[in-house]
């Protein structure tokens, strides 16, 4: 039976002093990021999700983005080294995690970086984004790792935005969609749909028709109604403030062994 395990992990207490590269800085309310934290996980939970918390970074104010830190594919988890620096400590907490779930570690090393929000991952593809926080040498460690196990990687340019999945995701039948002012190179993708906003761009797959998809898609919401998708909202904004989305604040685990 597949796994629907999600990792996730609480906001650091320093969370407004995370890392903006792409947006202006604007002020975070820690309080109200942890209520929608809290109210993120509970929407994963009231889809058939276990949730999993990872161990607290506090000193880390980026760490609640846990997807950064890890890829699995299968039972193998592929621990990131994060392209910023002052993001490397994340790891530790979140390999622990997977280990305990029973995954296979392995580790980018120096000099590869490797976000796991630069990673998305459509049936026995991944597609990976080779931009500001992944490097070449980490996309060659990711091929090393996964290719043996029947992964065919790809990888894509992302200059107009932090992360791969910052631009793009993917459908429950692997259309991929994104926001067209966004996305380098949409034809590198065999299919892919237009959305009307940033936001509508990032999806996560709780099951079925469900989509998890931030308040501030109203028209991307619309739009997958429309095709026959059935949108779970969730208010998002102070993790946006930081670049942050749906997407990267859990790890879904579908594939761990029982």
């Amino acid at each position: 039976m597949p796994s629907r395990k999600a990792l996730i992990r609480r906001p650091s207490p320093r969370l407004a002093e995370g890392l903006v590269t792409h947006v202006e800085r604007t002020p975070v309310d820690a309080g109200l990021a942890l209520e929608q934290w809290e109210a993120y996980a509970e929407a994963l939970r009231a889809h058939g999700w276990e949730t999993v918390e990872v161990e607290p970074a506090d000193d880390c104010p980026d760490s609640v983005f846990v997807e950064d830190a890890v890829v699995v594919f299968r039972n193998v988890a592929l621990i990131a080294r994060p392209g910023a620096e002052s993001r490397r400590a994340e790891t530790a907490g979140v390999e622990e995690a997977v280990a305990r779930l029973g995954a296979s570690v392995n580790w980018v090393w120096e000099p590869g970086t490797l976000d796991g929000g630069d990673i998305l991952k459509i049936d026995d593809t991944i597609y990976v984004g080779r931009g500001g926080r992944t490097n070449a040498a980490g996309v060659r460690q990711l091929r090393a790792v996964f290719e043996p196990l029947g992964a065919r990687v790809v990888a894509v340019p992302v200059t107009k935005v932090l992360h791969l999945k910052s631009a793009v995701t993917a459908l429950p039948d692997g259309t991929v969609i994104g926001h067209p002012p966004l996305v380098d190179s949409p034809s590198l993708f065999p299919r892919f749909l237009p959305v009307p906003e940033e936001s509508g761009a990032h999806v996560v797959l709780l099951g079925g028709s469900k989509l998890l998809l931030a308040a501030s898609a109203p028209k991307s919401a619309e739009l997958l109604t429309d095709l026959g998708f059935d949108p779970v909202i969730v208010d998002i904004s102070e993790f946006e403030k930081l670049e942050g989305c749906v997407t990267c604040l859990s790890v879904r685990l579908r594939e761990l062994y029982a």
